[in-house]
């Protein structure tokens, strides 16, 4: 894309000004975690009956957001309901547009256990949930965000530096869930954007030995340090990935397109991947068309599912130890 010199486009420029002097007044990112560091644990009550191995389901509600059901644990992520037409707050006074609505309402939701939020902005917690969610309820999430849920009223919050884990137990079942290295936009301009994670969750319906091993991306780019989270964990069973090419000001990219989705999946390397985070809001610039046609080239299809708004993945635990 060519400078825009225009009235408009120093409008944006002006924009991004602010931006910048914002962040570098703020100096927000998420920093890692200190190596053997105290490690936290959540314990949920425990249905009457034991927790085995059974059959897991992703549903896409939309979004980023999800439901996983396994092992006895229901986990939402990234809550976002609200409706075609409705807009969002992303900060500096930049909003965006919804453009479909959600497969159920935030009222519609089933018994959830915790959720898992990715990072603090207003298509990842929007102004809804913000107001109508249970205070009570567990949210995983990054130091930052904690510190905006807390001013929320939110009790339960469970902050996570990158590669820092919360050890979470429900009867005889297990989830770990560790904070993965993520960055919300280029170098030195994800510095103006929230804080954000990607999240390991390694699954035990019984004892220590992990059934399932799930990455979710969050809004990150593809830069350096992802290529750790193989080398830490080389078996994935499954991955969620954020697309969408959000673009803000319709100039800065600040989570993966099509070609950034399949490179992702290449350093991966998960044996199955579904994508998230697309075509929902009107900074989404990249469509999931042009996802489909890049794992095409890619000759990866088979390690893809494609859902809409309301299905379900469906997956088994796999049998030996890791």
């Amino acid at each position: 894309m060519k400078p825009d010199f225009s009235m408009a486009g120093k409008g944006i420029l002006a924009v991004l000004m602010a931006m910048l002097l914002h962040g570098c007044a703020s100096g927000q990112e998420q920093k890692e975690g200190q190596a053997g560091g105290a490690q936290q644990v959540l314990t949920l009550q425990a249905p009457a009956q034991k927790a085995v191995p059974e059959t897991g389901t992703v549903t896409f509600i939309g979004t980023a957001t999800v439901i996983i059901r396994y092992a006895g644990f229901t986990i939402l992520t990234d809550p976002n309901f609200l409706h075609m037409g409705d807009h969002v707050h992303l900060g500096y006074g930049l909003t965006a547009k919804r453009l479909t609505n959600p497969a159920i309402d935030l009222d519609q939701l089933p018994p959830i256990d915790l959720i898992v939020l990715s990072h603090m902005h207003g298509d990842h917690f929007d102004q809804l949930v913000q107001e109508k969610l249970d205070r009570n309820i567990p949210i995983v999430t990054t130091p930052q965000a904690a510190g905006q849920l807390a001013d929320m009223g939110f009790k339960a919050r469970y902050p996570l530096a990158t590669w820092e884990t919360l050890q979470v137990r429900k009867g005889d079942a297990s989830l770990k869930i560790t904070a993965m290295p993520g960055r919300h936009g280029p170098p030195v301009a994800y510095r103006l954007l929230p804080q954000v994670m990607g999240s390991m969750l390694e699954f035990s319906a019984r004892g220590n030995q992990t059934d399932y091993r799930m990455y979710i991306s969050g809004d990150t780019l593809v830069y350096d340090d992802i290529h750790d989270i193989p080398k830490r964990y080389p078996d994935i069973d499954l991955a969620l990935l954020h697309l969408g090419g959000t673009r803000i000001l319709g100039v800065m990219k600040v989570t993966m397109d099509d070609k950034d989705g399949v490179k992702m999946l290449q350093i991966i390397a998960p044996h199955h991947a579904i994508p998230i985070h697309f075509n929902d809001y009107d900074v989404f610039k990249s469509p999931l068309s042009d996802f489909e046609k890049e794992v095409r080239r890619a000759e990866l299809q088979s390690r893809i599912t494609y859902l809409k708004h309301g299905e379900s993945y469906q997956f088994q635990p796999k049998s030996g130890n890791r």
